[in-house]
């Protein structure tokens, strides 16, 4: 095709799909997909070569950004609510199963292995308030699951994960434990606090294009693993934390609420109980979605 035209250029582009090496049928669906809707949104907008070359050093620039302590294309995708669409979609709620939502930019793999009742605090604060966080992991039938792999991360009462902030331990605020005979797990937090996505370079850049604000309301992380179950990526929310329903990446859900009482056995500050419900799943077919 040599006379390529507005009207049939995205045609001839699907048309060289596959066509000097076989591809699959789900790769076709995706580039099929993508092209019609990347090429209608430019005609939608009608948009400048100028414009097109300042996304490609936009993405560029936020390409260099990325390194083992920030994802900016996460950062980017969560402003975007692409994430909470994408988690949505793979992980569609059935029967009394937890929810899921967003990973976020801050996860760490290999965080200290800690037993059941354990503090995550490797740094005090002034302004800080311990919290006894426990709950039970339970099937959809209601039965406790042994074994299941929690991992948990927070931001410290500065509004800072501690891998945005040198003056933090390595891996304070992060732990992985393990439910017990009964499902039961707990361990010993702070009570999060709302802070700042970071704004700086390209995510500050977006979040200011489009008139948008940064603020995050208090939560803390979770990921629930164990073979034979759908791995559970969530949050839990404070219920009287700001920004709860303005949250810079549209990650709140009602069920992920959870009040923050005051506590008078001496553990902490507060307490927290909070329970998950984890789908069954063959281990096979987990492997094959992930």
């Amino acid at each position: 095709m040599r006379d390529v035209t507005i009207d049939n250029v995205t045609e001839v582009v699907i048309a060289s799909l596959g066509d000097k090496a076989p591809i699959g049928d789900r790769q076709r669906e995706i580039m099929t997909s993508l092209i019609k809707h990347l090429h209608g949104f430019c005609k939608d907008v009608n948009l400048t070569h100028g414009e097109f070359l300042y996304a490609c050093d936009y993405l560029a620039r936020a390409g260099r950004i990325c390194d083992d302590k920030r994802q900016e294309f996460i950062l980017l995708g969560d402003i975007l609510g692409v994430e909470v669409l994408v988690d949505m979609l793979t992980h569609p709620v059935e029967g009394n199963e937890s929810v899921s939502t967003v990973l976020g930019p801050f996860y760490r793999e290999n965080p200290p292995v800690l037993p059941k009742g354990a503090s995550i605090i490797q740094k005090h604060f002034p302004n800080e308030e311990t919290v006894w966080f426990e709950g039970y992991v339970r099937d959809a039938q209601g039965k406790g699951i042994e074994g299941v792999t929690l991992d948990v991360w927070e931001d410290a009462p500065n509004g800072l994960y501690e891998n945005h902030d040198p003056d933090q331990p390595d891996y304070n605020l992060r732990g992985r434990l393990v439910t017990d005979a009964d499902g039961h797990f707990a361990f010993v937090a702070v009570r999060p606090v709302p802070y700042p996505i970071p704004d700086d370079e390209t995510a500050g850049e977006l979040l200011r294009f489009m008139g948008h604000h940064p603020y995050r309301p208090g939560h803390i992380h979770f990921i629930l693993a164990k073979d034979g179950y759908r791995t559970l990526v969530s949050q839990v929310f404070d219920a009287d934390s700001d920004w709860l329903d303005d949250d810079s990446v549209f990650a709140v859900k009602d069920s992920l609420v959870a009040r923050f009482e005051p506590a008078t056995d001496g553990k902490a500050d507060l307490k927290v109980r909070f329970d998950f419900v984890m789908k069954a799943q063959a281990a096979t077919a987990q492997l094959a979605a992930e």
